[in-house]
């Protein structure tokens, strides 16, 4: 059987660092949160579902912590893959069940599943074509999709005559007549 080449530390270390550092602005990347290791089980693929859950993944992280502590260094978090490794590779040593839990991390980096991303324009454009109105909307805009302003806004009545809302001027001549 060939020597397998054994895991890189260094990149091992790596990983660690970009998860522990993930989504805090304000972290070093020398310790990680529980939600972090959460993360990083999940992206490596650590948690399988069958036999390593994120149930299983809270309850090691939980064990290897210090008493107090809401976070891992990257000793206690060795510890912790070790742990989840010989339940992770059924069947293989336990040497090379921790090996191939490392080799699983090294070297990855979080990702961004469902950040949201910059809409085209396309429905922008589509929603502001003033061909396209219809109604008292169509009004409010000249042929050539320029806006009208206050003119296209309202129907714009003189308000001539001896009440400030009289809007019947030059009516009376002929209602009298109907009489």
């Amino acid at each position: 059987m060939a020597e397998k080449s054994p895991v890189n530390m260094q990149t091992v270390h790596e990983s660690f660092q970009k998860f522990a550092a993930y989504g805090d602005s304000k972290a070093s990347g020398n310790e990680m949160t529980g939600k972090n290791w959460a993360k990083l089980c999940k992206d490596c693929k650590i948690i399988d579902g069958k036999n390593i859950t994120s149930t299983d993944v809270d309850i090691v992280f939980s064990k290897v912590k210090a008493k107090s502590a809401r976070i891992i260094t990257f000793e206690e978090f060795k510890n912790a893959l070790a742990e989840l490794a010989p339940k992770r590779f059924k069947g293989r040593s336990k040497e090379e069940a921790i090996e191939s839990a490392f080799k699983m991390v090294a070297g990855k980096d979080p990702t961004n599943v469902g950040v949201t991303k910059v809409a085209k324009t396309g429905a922008v454009d589509r929603l502001t074509d003033t061909s396209k109105y219809t109604g008292s909307h169509k009004e409010r805009f000249d042929e050539g999709g320029k806006g009208k302003g206050k003119v296209g806004r309202e129907d714009i009545t003189e308000t001539i005559g001896y009440v400030g809302a009289y809007r019947g001027a030059g009516t009376y001549n002929e209602k009298a007549k109907e009489k």
